[in-house]
């Protein structure tokens, strides 16, 4: 598991815990602290973030059209783990948890997106069946009833 920011712990997929093990066993550079630095070895900003992301996703278009018509961001890659999470059955309380969301209402707006879940839930249905409609007969205890009002 790793750290995340303010002491919280996430959980890891086991290529990406392969992956951060490969990276921490790399050489530091520039004696940085931080174990995602900037250049000058402190901590990366959220600009940072999104000039390596924005680095690499250009290289990634060079070899995957589809990408030349979307747009990345790390916003992008938080609801596409998201969206991975309830596709997979994880429950929204968790997927809220994992995303550190303080509103349970910011995670449901996944729900909304999620066409399957919702094409799923109506495959539940069973389909309306009218009843043939018929006459209401009161009983005597109640003619008796409402005569005595």
């Amino acid at each position: 598991m790793a750290r995340a920011a303010r002491s919280e712990v996430r959980p890891l997929t086991k290529v990406a815990q392969q992956a951060l093990r490969g990276w921490l066993n790399e050489p530091r550079k520039r004696g940085a602290t931080a174990v995602f630095p900037n250049t000058h070895g402190g901590k990366l900003s959220a600009d940072g973030v999104q000039a390596l992301l924005n680095k690499y996703v250009a290289k990634a278009r060079e070899h995957c059209v589809t990408l030349r018509s979307k747009r990345v961001s790390p916003h992008v890659l938080r609801h596409s783990a998201a969206m991975e999470l309830l596709q997979a059955g994880v429950d929204c309380s968790v997927i809220a948890l994992w995303l550190g969301h303080e509103a349970m209402e910011t995670t449901l707006t996944y729900l909304h997106a999620h066409l399957e879940l919702k094409e799923s839930a109506l495959a539940k249905l069973k389909p309306y069946e009218r009843a043939k409609a018929e006459r209401f007969r009161p009983n005597d205890r109640l003619l008796e009833f409402l005569n005595a009002l």
